[in-house]
């Protein structure tokens, strides 16, 4: 194919705007990601949220993102990677976001393109799990200093889920740690992917990424232990007292029967 512009684009596609994606054409699947022919270059468009155009011009860009229902202003969107590409003899090569192609099969773009979207689904959930670490950097300070935290046990556990939630997408859902299924029918590109990823640094990403979640945790763990003894010891008050209720109540009772 040749391709009018050499250079490669990635965009993530916001969750609940790619659960409304529609296919209205027909197009080539390769288990979960799917290609788009373009006239001056290609498409590859990910089940969990990310596209990535090879050689494509903006025009092209944008008539497909709304064949797909997806809105132009997509390509504002602050996650994105770019690089540049070129066909040349010789193996596969990458440095400083320059791809140096080896052949021009699709199937070794695609490979390529993998590891891209992983990275570029990556980037999503550590500027989460950035947010969430300074939303609550306060919660152990304040907790050394005052001996107690300002957080409803359904808050707790609200966090908590969400937490939950986005290691399971990780290394459940996406299986961003894993290399991708589309290699067990073509193992002769995964070295492709494998350089890609080796470049895009997922592996040590991915262990940075889960030691923060596991930080949280930890901390959120501790906070509803907390939480959880504090409401054992006032239910265990709430027992005395109702104990001790039902003692003076009986003793009363008693009392006044002696002396009737």
């Amino acid at each position: 194919m040749p391709f009018i512009h050499h250079r490669v684009s990635a965009y993530l596609v916001p969750e609940e705007m790619f659960t409304q994606c529609t296919f209205n054409m027909q197009v080539v699947r390769y288990r979960d990601s799917s290609y788009f022919p373009l006239q001056g270059g290609e498409a590859w468009v990910f089940a969990y949220g990310v596209i990535i155009f090879w050689g494509a011009e903006d025009v092209e860009r944008t008539l497909l993102l709304q064949q797909l229902n997806l809105s132009g202003a997509l390509l504002n969107t602050e996650h994105q990677e770019h690089f540049h590409f070129e066909i040349t003899e010789g193996g596969l090569k990458i440095q400083h976001d320059m791809i140096h192609l080896g052949d021009s099969e699709p199937l070794l773009r695609l490979s390529i393109s993998h590891a891209i979207a992983q990275s570029l689904k990556l980037n999503e959930y550590e500027q989460q799990a950035q947010t969430t670490i300074s939303q609550y950097a306060y919660l152990p300070r304040a907790l050394a200093q005052t001996g107690k935290i300002n957080l409803s046990r359904s808050a707790l556990a609200k966090i908590r889920g969400h937490l939950f939630s986005t290691k399971s997408d990780i290394f459940l859902h996406y299986g961003l740690l894993d290399t991708p299924e589309f290699f067990w029918e073509y193992p002769e590109y995964e070295y492709a992917y494998s350089a890609t990823a080796r470049y895009l640094d997922i592996s040590s990403r991915v262990g940075l990424l889960s030691n923060k979640l596991d930080v949280i945790h930890e901390l959120f763990e501790m906070l509803a232990d907390d939480l959880n003894h504090k409401h054992s010891s006032f239910l265990e008050w709430i027992i005395i007292l109702l104990i001790a209720f039902e003692i003076a109540t009986f003793g009363a009772e008693e009392l006044k029967a002696i002396f009737m």
